[in-house]
């Protein structure tokens, strides 16, 4: 029931990785339907420099308009996920996990808690103690002071008790990029990445190691 493909798309425009995550959404929800437990899915990606708004999410968080979007090289595009809005980019891992729920014998909001623990496990490995924060959603360096900053977005969708969407770390992210947008609607608090904590650039690869890793020590996850 736990079994679970991990597909690493390298790097891979925003649009086609969503394409995919929805293909496979609608497989495991048809799947469930016919009372046939088939594979769950991780997939690990890096975008090209992309803005997405989540569906709840207000466009005025993001602070450029389009003639400065393309002269960042940067694109602009409304998703269906939870949250407001955020950054992808490269030097940045996203992981969107392809998952049934009842699979793995949880809710949403259970869910949501063992995404941040497996990034809260994988940044421990950089001597980086990661903290959650009331009343959002995500994984943050010093959350309860002043210097409070977030190291890793969350953003999710549940369809049918099938998840997509996930999260964001900044491994070795150009945190310039967050200059023109109020991440997640926070007006009032950083954005951080491990390379800038620790003041040096991060193997990439090990940094996925580190998480497919944990998410088979949080989800109990069996790769196949």
């Amino acid at each position: 029931m736990r079994k679970t493909e991990l597909i690493d798309l390298k790097t891979l425009n925003y649009r086609d990785a969503w394409a995919k995550q929805e293909f496979l959404l609608e497989k495991l929800k048809e799947e469930k339907r016919l009372g046939i437990y088939g594979v769950n899915y991780l997939l690990l990606v890096e975008h090209p420099h992309v803005y997405t708004l989540g569906r709840n999410g207000d466009k005025q968080n993001l602070l450029i308009d389009a003639i400065q979007l393309k002269a960042k090289n940067a694109e602009f595009i409304k998703v269906d996920r939870g949250g407001d809005i955020t950054y992808h980019g490269y030097g940045q891992l996203v992981a969107y996990p392809v998952i049934r729920m009842d699979a793995f014998g949880i809710g949403v909001k259970e869910y949501i808690s063992m995404l941040e623990e497996v990034v809260i496990c994988t940044i421990a490995n950089y001597g980086l103690k990661g903290e959650r924060l009331n009343g959002a959603i995500g994984v943050w360096i010093d959350s309860n002071t002043r210097a409070a900053r977030k190291i890793c977005a969350i953003g999710v969708k549940c369809s049918g008790f099938v998840t997509m969407h996930g999260f964001a770390l900044n491994v070795n992210t150009d945190l310039n990029y967050f200059n023109y947008i109020n991440p997640c609607g926070f007006v009032d608090k950083g954005v951080t990445s491990i390379e800038k904590e620790i003041s040096r650039k991060v193997n990439f690869e090990e940094v996925k190691k580190l998480i497919t890793q944990n998410f088979r020590n949080v989800f109990g996850m069996e790769f196949i």
